[in-house]
């Protein structure tokens, strides 16, 4: 009995992920759980981990171009479950709760009928600084994720900023300028329309043909908004749809600018003319002052919902001023003030989801990461670049689900993406997919995330 205990032991050891590492880490005392002679189904228990693909060894993926973020979990292509309920014995205290549930229910097969997406868009940090056991922000790795779920290989798709937010809110890859943070807003020259619905050309303001989320719900006669902290707001001295006059230099887009709060470039709503040149823009991409009114209602709630903190907020490094504080302390500061506005708010309980994650991991210094998945395609408009013939994306980032449909305290190691976010919202508001959005390779969040009843 030893014998084969001791070689069970052995076995735990070799096939337990990085992942796992990462989020077990200084979070909680490990529990051995004897397997008892009964079915596994019938237990209330959590499972013992278990390897991430039975059978299989993980094929790996493209490392970091640099020496990647300490504590991040390792990339796999192979096909690993895609939800992973005993989780919550990883992260902290959590495992208790889920011991008391019963056994889950059957896959779910669809994606649950959310009317209102939270997307929080922090900026410029690797996994293991934000989600990790390294992390500076105990509100989010202490408090929220033990409430949702984790996904713990998000990858960002672009470098920069404003290069990986346009992708995420068009399905458009960057041009050279929208990866440098469009030092100069200038329009692009479109020279045509590519494969995938790419406009072709340079520059960073896309042409009024170019199709967004936000149009796609106007279409729809559904709503969204931009919260962007440090405009439109008191003390503020940008308005709404704050952005340079086309052919101006735009000073905030600077390398290591320490220009104060508000930068265009965490902005991609305005770089779409579609949008500028609408009477929505200065509706509809406004400060975060306007979030607890618009959140008193379900109706007044947005469908969907872009929530940018400033420069001082969003856990970027660069100080916002010079001696200013910076990272994620900052950050963790910003969130436990506006997440219980959001999860406290109707909308939210009835059919809410929020995402929590990072523009892209750092593309330059110690932590520099340009890790991709999900078929990353090579931008048309941006030089190929490319790591051991896979295409460089903006990262590991990672991403925090939740939502009254998600299981709290567990975690996910499928493979998404930007992309794989749009794709999902699209798919939530019944919309076609937008650009890449639409590859075959990305797939949405599955339904199998959202498992779930609301209490």
């Amino acid at each position: 009995m030893l014998v084969f205990l001791g070689f069970g032991v052995l076995i735990g050891r070799v096939t337990r992920t990085p992942a796992d590492d990462a989020l077990a880490s200084a979070r909680a005392p490990i529990k051995l759980l004897l397997p008892s002679t009964s079915a596994p189904a019938a237990s209330s228990s959590p499972a013992p981990a278990e390897p991430s693909s039975a059978g299989e060894t993980p094929a790996p993926e493209a490392a970091a171009e640099t020496t990647p973020a300490p504590a991040a979990p390792a990339k796999s292509e192979a096909k690993t479950p895609s939800h992973s309920s005993e989780a919550g014995a990883a992260k902290g205290g959590s495992g208790s709760q889920q011991a008391s549930e019963p056994a889950a229910d059957a896959p779910a097969t669809k994606l649950p009928p959310i009317k209102h997406v939270f997307v929080v868009m922090l900026s410029d940090e690797p996994f293991a600084s934000v989600f990790g056991p390294s992390s500076t922000a105990p509100y989010l790795t202490g408090t929220l994720e033990h409430q949702g779920e984790l996904l713990a290989h998000y990858d960002a798709v672009a470098h920069n900023e404003l290069a990986d937010g346009a992708a995420l809110i068009s399905g458009q890859g960057p041009t050279a300028e929208t990866a440098a943070n469009c030092p100069t807003y200038t329009e692009i020259a479109a020279t045509g329309v590519g494969a995938d619905e790419q406009v072709l050309g340079n520059g960073c303001v896309y042409p009024r043909s170019t199709q967004t989320l936000a149009g796609q719900l106007e279409g729809k006669h559904l709503t969204w908004r931009a919260y962007v902290q440090g405009i439109d707001e008191a003390g503020a001295q940008a308005g709404a749809c704050a952005h340079p006059a086309l052919g101006a230099a735009d000073a905030t887009a600077a390398e290591g600018a320490s220009t104060g709060a508000y930068a265009t470039f965490r902005n991609p709503f305005v770089y779409f003319a579609s949008i500028v040149d609408s009477p929505a823009c200065a509706a509809d991409d406004v400060g975060l002052a306007s979030l607890q009114g618009d959140l008193a209602t379900p109706a007044s709630t947005p469908s969907f919902a872009y929530i940018v903190p400033d420069r001082c907020d969003d856990g970027n490094p660069t100080p916002c001023t010079p001696g200013a504080a910076a990272g994620m302390t900052q950050a963790n500061t910003f969130l436990a003030q506006v997440i219980p506005e959001i999860t406290g708010s109707k909308a939210y309980k009835e059919s809410g989801l929020l995402v929590i994650t990072v523009d892209q991991a750092p593309s330059s210094g110690a932590f520099a990461d340009f890790a991709s998945c999900c078929g990353q395609p090579l931008f048309p408009n941006a030089p190929a670049r490319t790591l051991a013939g896979t295409p460089k994306g903006g990262g590991l980032v990672g991403a925090l689900l939740l939502s009254p449909y998600v299981k709290a305290a567990t975690s996910s190691q499928e493979a998404f993406n930007d992309f794989s976010l749009l794709r999902t919202i699209e798919q939530l508001f019944g919309l076609p997919a937008l650009g890449y959005a639409g590859l075959p390779a990305v797939k949405p969040l599955e339904p199998a995330l959202f498992t779930a009843g609301k209490s």
